[in-house]
């Protein structure tokens, strides 16, 4: 039997469980009906970037059902900001590929400080990653994080059939590179939905706490004695 997402360079070391799965031109959305907004988005980082203008042409994902898709709408008024996962600038070669960027089916409600602030900090240093000579390919998974011992913020009037949007208490991002010599290495972060001005080392956690929080299996297509001890330890932070 051919495992279909398997043909997909993106899901090379794997691809979570989703409600659904949305596969876009250059990366790939486990979307949630619960949460209407995506339990995680897959990517390579684009190693041939070329500086276009972003689009922003935010608009909903029209393959989603209505009752579960977030709508700009849910968004006007709130003070939230509609967060990329994917960033914009992770994939700009092409229009049509930054573009795709734009749909709400990659966002998240994120608090204005925090997307332009330590987020952003945060995808700004993995393109460097990606940049250095030894990387061959940088794979990036993020996605938010929902704390119910804590207040979940809402946001959206419910006239999509009575839901509204929650907000995530904290993002998530995990990535993985592979390197010249053939070893893959891991950093996994946690960052609150705030504003904050720790570096980002501090945000790193072991891969294993990125999955309990989230309730996904990161990179599960890698196995064995050696992936199970590096999904364990936090590796120091690159230099960004």
């Amino acid at each position: 039997m051919i495992n279909i997402p398997s043909l997909r360079p993106e899901s090379r070391y794997g691809l979570p469980v989703a409600d659904h799965i949305l596969f876009n031109r250059h990366y790939v959305v486990g979307y949630s009906y619960y949460f209407r907004q995506a339990k995680w988005a897959l990517e390579i980082i684009d190693p041939d970037m070329m500086m276009l203008e972003r689009a922003d042409n935010f608009r909903s994902d029209f393959r989603i059902p209505e009752m579960f898709r977030a709508d700009l709408a849910d968004y006007e008024g709130y003070g939230f900001d509609r967060g990329h996962l994917v960033a914009s600038a992770n994939q700009n070669e092409v229009a049509i590929q930054n573009s795709e960027t734009f749909l709400l089916s990659n966002m998240s409600p994120q608090r204005p400080q925090f997307n332009r602030g330590v987020w952003k900090q945060l995808e700004t240093a993995v393109r460097k990653l990606d940049a250095q000579d030894d990387i061959y390919e940088t794979y990036v998974i993020s996605g938010p994080i929902f704390d119910f011992d804590m207040a979940v913020a809402r946001i959206g009037d419910g006239d999509n059939n009575g839901v509204t949007l929650p907000v995530p208490n904290s993002f998530f991002k995990s990535v993985l590179t592979e390197d010249k010599r053939g070893n893959v290495n891991m950093w996994s972060f946690v960052l609150p939905n705030e504003a904050s001005d720790k570096s980002l080392e501090s945000f790193l956690v072991p891969t294993v706490v990125v999955e309990r929080l989230s309730g996904i299996f990161l990179w599960d297509r890698l196995t064995g004695q050696k992936i199970e001890q590096e999904k364990k330890r936090v590796r120091p932070m690159w230099q960004a």
